[in-house]
């Protein structure tokens, strides 16, 4: 079966930096773009990051872009996103997700509906 499995998460202070991890089997996880989003408290879940399958290109939330990098080690199954000066605005549970499609076309990459496998989600904690 599919498993998404996020790991990663916790509590630290505002300006800390932290890397959360996916750990991903029962797919041809080198074949799947894959992304990842979060839904801070009260809020709807956002798209955060997305990385292709073969790491040449990347997306971010714009506001994020410059923070937050996404990355992926295809020989461990495994999918990153560092956090570098996390902000209490951070908050949120953060979910990995692996897009429908192999390829992705321009502007497909934020859509939510379009990812078929998502995991339990890690909590994140920023403290002022």
């Amino acid at each position: 079966q599919v498993q998404l499995v996020e790991s990663g998460g916790g509590l630290v202070q505002a300006g800390a930096s932290l890397r959360l991890s996916c750990a991903a089997s029962g797919f041809t996880f080198s074949s799947r773009p894959m992304g990842w989003f979060r839904q801070a408290p009260g809020k709807v879940r956002e798209f955060v990051a997305a990385i292709s399958a073969s790491r040449s290109t990347t997306f971010y939330t714009q506001s994020l872009k410059g923070r937050f990098t996404i990355s992926r080690d295809n020989a461990k199954n495994t999918v990153y996103l560092q956090m570098n000066s996390a902000k209490p605005e951070d908050t949120a549970v953060y979910y990995c997700a692996a897009h429908s499609r192999e390829f992705l076309s321009p502007g497909r990459w934020a859509r939510e509906n379009e990812y078929t496998y998502w995991g339990q989600g890690t909590q994140v904690t920023v403290s002022s």
